[in-house]
């Protein structure tokens, strides 16, 4: 399919429309991003240029969520850059699994941010299910864990309910002895066992929103994403992430990520390799 070009005007025009709709920042020299992704559904709806599906995203809405989620960027793999399941495993989980067994928390909340189509919401569920089995964290599938995944389009999170990765998506990241032991083969799709699902709750969420409504949580993943934010968004997202999260909360955000400039409301920590962070009991 011939890609459309665009023009210097309909750029600036696009980068201030995709910023105001969802906080994505594209740089000048990303316009080809807008050109390989957008021509298609310029195409589809008979338009001769980006200006006038411009046009058309202003009177229809389902053209405007189109648009947004071609340029939602939805690159993922499973247990990604390791380290945070191993802080999970090792760190996290332990530490919170006494408190449920003190009494003092009744559950463990996790929020995954920008899911995409499910593999860190339910790589977590996998970290929690393998500890429960090995005998380090029974209550982890009896009730005592609940993980909420929220991603701004609602095509991808109907995969990740789905729960079904062909082979490719499973060999990015998957161990063979995990795959064997969680997934089971229909075809040449591998299905996810619905106990590690039904543990995951998916909704559609676009982080410029308030998402006070979501409740409070003991650790949030939000990796790899503010990366296309602008600096102004990103201090108004990691500010409204504090402020979601219990005390001594931790998050998680991408290993080429950092919080320096952005906000001073975390501590940061390193175990198994890699960075974390916690909220400060003094903000």
């Amino acid at each position: 399919m011939t890609s459309l070009i665009i023009s210097e005007t309909e750029l600036t025009l696009f980068q201030k429309f995709i910023e105001k709709e969802c906080g994505i920042t594209i740089s000048s020299d990303k316009a080809y991003l807008l050109e390989t992704r957008l021509s298609r559904l310029a195409i589809e709806n008979a338009c001769n240029n980006f200006t006038d599906l411009y046009k058309i995203s202003q009177s229809d809405p389902s053209i405007k969520n189109k648009i947004i989620e071609a340029m939602t960027t939805n690159e993922t793999l499973w247990f990604r850059d390791q380290w945070p399941y191993e802080i999970l495993k090792e760190v996290i989980f332990p530490e919170l699994l006494q408190k449920v067994k003190s009494g003092e928390k009744r559950q463990i909340r996790f929020w995954s941010a920008a899911c995409s189509s499910g593999q860190e919401p339910y790589s977590i569920s996998l970290v929690a299910h393998e500890l429960a089995r090995l005998g380090k964290g029974k209550e982890l599938t009896t009730g005592a864990l609940s993980i909420t995944a929220t991603d701004l389009s609602k095509s991808i999170l109907f995969i990740a309910k789905a729960g079904r990765y062909d082979g490719l998506s499973i060999s990015r990241g998957m161990p063979e002895e995990l795959r064997d032991r969680y997934f089971k083969q229909d075809g040449r799709v591998y299905v996810l066992d619905e106990a590690v699902r039904q543990v995951v709750q998916f909704q559609q969420l676009n982080l410029m929103n308030p998402f006070t409504e979501l409740g409070r949580f003991d650790v949030i993943m939000l990796r790899n994403v503010a990366i296309y934010f602008s600096a102004e968004f990103k201090k108004e997202l990691f500010k409204k992430v504090a402020q979601c999260l219990n005390p001594d909360g931790y998050l998680f955000i991408g290993a080429s990520e950092s919080l320096i400039g952005y906000s001073d409301d975390f501590d940061r920590l390193e175990a198994c390799g890699g960075a974390y962070y916690k909220l400060k009991r003094s903000r």
